[in-house]
């Protein structure tokens, strides 16, 4: 793959498994996101194919300190847990498999790229690579506009996936917010839908 060069995430290219490997398809997916709030403190995230199948569902808290979201398949099995770490100028999130707070599980860390900034800027650094984190060091980087919440994921100079983030007046009234999802060939949807809640929190 060419160094320096904006590129996309191809067939052929090595696999980005970092949840799971049966979130990694050898085919670009389009995946739907529908995000409704439940109540003032909570809301859910469900994540559907183009045919309409139930993936990924993601429940939690959608205001507060130290936010806590668990990702759950279709039968309610939990994938993973995201935990937000407090208050610091940087927004920061803790990503563990399963259930788990134990530092073994730990898949991987999210941070704000900068403590103020006016457009999606997100660092992701894996467990392996978690005591040295500065932006140029991070595994996968989000960015994206001012006007709304969509961005793009990159790993290096490479797309891996983009998020664009659907606003209708009338979604927005009924406590409803939708969003697309292109996910390139063998990235790990499961990592790409985490970020996008995460992000979408620090928005909120």
């Amino acid at each position: 793959m060419p160094k320096n060069k904006k590129t996309e995430w191809q067939v052929g290219d090595p696999t980005i498994s970092i949840v799971g490997d049966q979130f990694c398809n050898p085919y670009p997916m389009d995946l739907m996101v529908k995000r409704k709030v439940q109540s003032f403190s909570k809301d859910n995230y469900q994540v559907f194919d183009p045919s309409g199948n139930l993936l990924l569902q993601i429940d939690g808290q959608a205001w507060g300190i130290n936010r806590k979201r668990v990702m759950t398949d279709p039968a309610g099995f939990t994938i993973l847990t995201m935990r937000q770490k407090g208050m610091t100028l940087k927004n920061k999130w803790e990503v563990h498999g399963g259930e788990s707070k134990e530092r073994e599980d730990l898949l991987f860390t999210v941070h704000q790229s900068m403590a103020v900034s006016l457009k999606t800027s997100v660092d992701v650094f894996l467990a392996e690579n978690n005591n040295v984190m500065n932006s140029n060091t991070c595994d996968f980087h989000a960015s994206g506009g001012y006007s709304n919440i969509s961005f793009k994921v990159f790993k290096s100079d490479a797309l891996i996936a983009g998020v664009t983030h659907k606003f209708t007046w009338g979604s927005f009234c009924k406590g409803k917010c939708n969003f697309r999802v292109r996910v390139n060939p063998e990235v790990d949807y499961a990592l790409i839908i985490a970020l996008l809640v995460m992000v979408d929190d620090n928005e909120n």
